[in-house]
């Protein structure tokens, strides 16, 4: 593909080019008009003029006398040159005629203009009749002298046309690289930097229509650097969670296998499940998170039956070994919910497992139906210490971990939770309840739909 310059030069000549070639036949043809309405005008005037000199005497004429005309001088201008005057007897007789006259009849017509052939020529011819005197005088133009003039103007206006073409492409060149200027010192400034470098694009001079490419160019860089930064932090605090339990397995590794009193052994083997099940949750969250990250939100939404898709985590999370149990309302097995059912399934997962980890043992988790104004939503609670008031706002950041933390928590669930609904279009809602432990609501946020799909 041609580069903007050279597109812009070519487009610029063509258009150029063909105005001035669309001024030249307008101009061809309009002097060409011009030029015949002016030269059946001389050639009326000659006419008339011959034809009062007869009448006048200033021609003497004999009808019965053929060739006894003599025709007055002509000025020495070179178009009059070229006119062939005949003098003609209404009989048909020759009388007098011009110096390079034909001597064939130049028209066989009455009074008026005519166009006729002789000799392979054409000609414009001009008649009057004086019928007192018994003659017909013919006033004859050629037309190829007349294409002459016409050319002869059409050429003076083309060879200034083709001298001027080659220095106006050269001006539109140099105005295309003039104009394309801020571009190559943008795309200079580009290549020189190191690949690591994404500060904004400054003290660069450019066009007002340049301006919104280079802002949104510099708003492409801002969100590449928060979002590397993220990436950052994120790998950080991943490294150091899963030091944490790996550190600690090796540690109840060590202890097992220096003891000799199986009480101490089989207590660090307890440690070393807490631990890879620790470790196996942060895993499972991080490739989760990842997952929903590189996603892109789908135009169609499916459609997700709540009680169905709850009631199944329900018997996979409950925990009989601290004796919590999941309730799920009857009323939920009638409530479909338009969301992407993977990431509704992500979400309810993983509030799930909050509320279970944070319950205190013999604890229930219950899962309901709500309203809220016309749409209707869903609340999972538990009846565990719930998050401290300073901390809500927080809870859902990366790796957050509160002060009523659960051993087994990484600090991710809430923020995926929060991430998957807000790319279906949903939200979650943290409130405390009054009677103890945390609400989780999931409500249907349109507002927030847009900005998921953005």
């Amino acid at each position: 593909m041609p580069s903007i310059s050279t597109r812009l030069f070519l487009i610029l000549v063509m258009t150029t080019g063909l105005v001035w070639l669309s001024a030249v036949v307008w101009i061809f043809l309009s002097t060409r008009a011009e030029v015949e309405r002016v030269l059946d005008a001389r050639l009326m005037e000659a006419g008339r003029m011959v034809s009062s000199l007869i009448v006048s005497q200033d021609i003497k004429v004999d009808a019965d006398q053929p060739l006894g005309a003599e025709l007055p001088a002509r000025p020495n201008l070179s178009y009059e040159r070229q006119l062939s005057c005949q003098i003609w007897s209404l009989q048909g007789v020759l009388i007098g005629r011009s110096g390079g006259a034909p001597d064939q009849e130049l028209a066989e017509h009455a009074d008026g203009f005519s166009q006729t052939m002789i000799n392979g020529e054409s000609w414009r011819v001009y008649a009057i009749t004086n019928a007192d005197l018994g003659v017909r005088v013919l006033i004859g133009d050629n037309l190829t002298i007349r294409d002459g003039l016409v050319n002869d103007v059409i050429r003076g206006l083309l060879l200034p046309v083709l001298l001027i073409l080659p220095a106006l492409a050269g001006l539109i060149w140099l105005s295309v690289r003039r104009g394309l200027a801020p571009l190559n010192n943008i795309a200079r400034d580009l290549e020189g930097r190191r690949a690591s470098d994404l500060s904004p694009i400054k003290g660069v001079e450019t066009a007002k229509e340049i301006v919104p490419v280079l802002d949104s160019l510099n708003g492409l860089f801002a969100r590449v650097t928060r979002l590397r930064e993220r990436e950052r932090n994120f790998i950080a605090f991943a490294a150091h969670e899963l030091r944490t339990p790996l550190a600690g397995l090796k540690t109840q590794a060590q202890v097992a296998l220096a003891s000799d009193e199986r009480a101490i052994r089989d207590q660090a083997l307890r440690q070393i499940m807490v631990g890879v099940d620790r470790t196996g949750r942060l895993v499972r969250q991080l490739l989760d998170m990842s997952a929903i990250e590189a996603r892109e939100p789908a135009e169609r939404r499916g459609a997700v039956k709540a009680g169905t898709v709850l009631s199944s985590l329900a018997r996979e999370l409950a925990d009989p070994a601290r004796k919590v149990t999941i309730e799920i309302a009857p009323g939920l097995d009638a409530l479909e919910l338009e969301i992407e059912p993977e990431l509704f399934t992500l979400a309810a997962r993983n509030l799930m497992e909050n509320a279970v980890n944070h319950s205190p043992e013999g604890g229930v988790v219950r899962c309901h139906m709500a309203v809220e104004g016309e749409e209707q939503c869903i609340v999972i609670e538990d009846d565990g210490p719930g998050i401290a008031a300073d901390e809500l706002p927080k809870v859902t950041e990366r790796f957050f971990r509160g002060r009523n933390k659960a051993p087994i928590g990484s600090g991710l669930g809430l923020a995926i939770v929060e991430l998957a609904l807000g790319r279906s279009g949903w939200r979650l809602r943290l409130q405390n309840r009054v009677a103890g432990g945390l609400s989780a609501i999931i409500a249907y946020a349109p507002a927030s739909r847009a900005a998921g799909a953005s």
